[in-house]
């Protein structure tokens, strides 16, 4: 059998982008985009690949984070190389420890993209040839580089490893992408555009909206807040593949829709009192009961639009961060007003990403991002989360997890024992 002969070769953002695209497992934290967004933080980032017989078969977008106390190295969901082969693995390891160590890092931090299992949107394991068998021997083939395996973790992390996505293949246009939702959120789409609720994208003058919105959900579900200062790094990092979309009532829509509405409530419930006055019946009676009801309700409805309308004549309910790579559209931040949850913005928003980031630009893979995996607990605080992203039906990716590979061991160590005396 021939040795096999591969090379190590350090890439432009182009040659990167462009087998990003290609490559089973590329995403947008594996692209040149991710590299400008990074560097703009004071980071330092090299495109590196690996060539065998002159083809490029695996590249990384490699971090080195520096800071007083120490410095280390990280892939973000990558590297992008086929880890069931264990020589390409090692190779490549191999050189990016190498490149880590000339950078000075006490160690090197890898979360892949790959999925370890996929599950069915319950959390349940598919069968082997859909690809529910364990990749064991892609862990195996870290570990035997040197890699330490931060086992198969519940809960979010910093990259989730734990993903919810979405199939569109086979889906066409607006009709069948709506049917493959479940009842209840198929529901919630058509509910939000009756309501007068719309989705637009933001432009970059206005993403205050979107970070104002994104704030008070942190505070209300008490998660970190990146700061506008961020999104706006983000944008200008990602350009045009970055979308902050906003979902807004417009009053003066949501009033002449319930206007019109409570006045075909009226006409009916005028209709069977009439009835009813020629000739009372169990039926009729029931039937205005719950006309009647209904009409209250619409009533209820048209003053709180009235008083919706004082605070303005469109109004933000929900924002949504989506993010597009060749291989999938990612779901990455999103946010909502507590006061508008009726208005169900965020189920819309989520329709027209698919509808319009997705579909129309001819990808299948719509990637909701991170839940807990956790899917038997109707008390995990993550619960909200994985209901809302099970509506859409979808499945479950079960990622490998991280992976750190000492550079420097007696640093990493003297490193990790300073954590532990600290309580970090």
């Amino acid at each position: 059998m021939d040795m096999r002969s591969f090379a190590l070769a350090t890439l432009t953002e182009e040659e990167f982008d462009d087998f990003s695209g290609r490559h089973p497992e590329g995403n947008f934290q594996q692209t040149s985009a991710a590299g400008r967004l990074r560097s703009a933080q004071g980071v330092e980032v090299e495109y590196l690949g690996v060539r065998e017989n002159g083809e490029l078969v695996a590249a990384a977008l490699l971090e080195t984070h520096r800071s007083r106390l120490s410095t280390f190295s990280v892939i973000h969901d990558g590297p992008m190389c086929d880890f069931h082969d264990a020589e390409l693995t090692a190779f490549f390891v191999e050189q990016l420890k190498q490149r880590a160590k000339g950078n000075k890092a006490a160690q090197l931090e890898i979360t892949p993209e790959l999925p370890y299992r996929l599950r069915d949107g319950e959390g349940k394991p598919l069968p082997a040839e859909q690809g529910g068998a364990p990749a064991n021997d892609a862990v195996d083939n870290l570990v035997a580089c040197g890699f330490e395996h931060g086992g198969f973790s519940i809960g979010y992390t910093a990259v989730p490893r734990w993903r919810y996505v979405k199939d569109l293949t086979g889906g066409d246009g607006e009709q069948a992408l709506l049917k493959s939702y479940d009842k209840r959120t198929q529901w919630s789409v058509k509910r939000a555009a009756s309501m007068g609720v719309h989705v637009r994208e933001l432009g970059e003058d206005e993403l205050k909206v979107f970070a104002d919105i994104e704030r008070a959900t942190a505070e209300r579900r008490s998660f970190e807040y990146r700061g506008e200062g961020y999104f706006r790094r983000f944008k200008e990092a990602y350009g045009s593949k970055a979308h902050f979309m906003v979902a807004e009532i417009h009053i003066a829509e949501y009033r002449a829709d319930m206007q019109a509405k409570r006045d075909a409530l009226k006409t009916k419930v005028a209709a069977l009192e009439a009835k009813i006055a020629e000739r009372e019946t169990t039926k009729l009676t029931r039937q205005l009961g719950e006309e009647s009801r209904n009409l209250a309700a619409a009533e209820k409805r048209l003053a709180e639009a009235a008083e919706l309308a004082k605070k303005g004549d469109v109004l933000p309910a929900a924002a949504s961060l989506f993010v597009e790579h060749p291989r999938e559209t990612v779901y990455l931040f999103s946010g909502s007003v507590e006061e508008y949850k009726p208005f169900y913005a965020s189920a819309l928003i989520q329709h027209y990403a698919m509808l319009h980031l997705c579909l129309e630009r001819g990808v299948n893979r719509y990637n909701f991002y991170g839940v807990d995996g956790v899917f038997d607990d109707p008390d995990d605080p993550g619960r909200g989360v994985l209901e809302f992203k099970q509506g859409f039906n979808g499945y479950v990716e079960e990622l490998m997890g991280e992976f750190v590979l000492p550079v420097r061991p007696i640093m990493f160590r003297a490193k990790t024992t300073l954590r532990k005396l600290l309580g970090r």
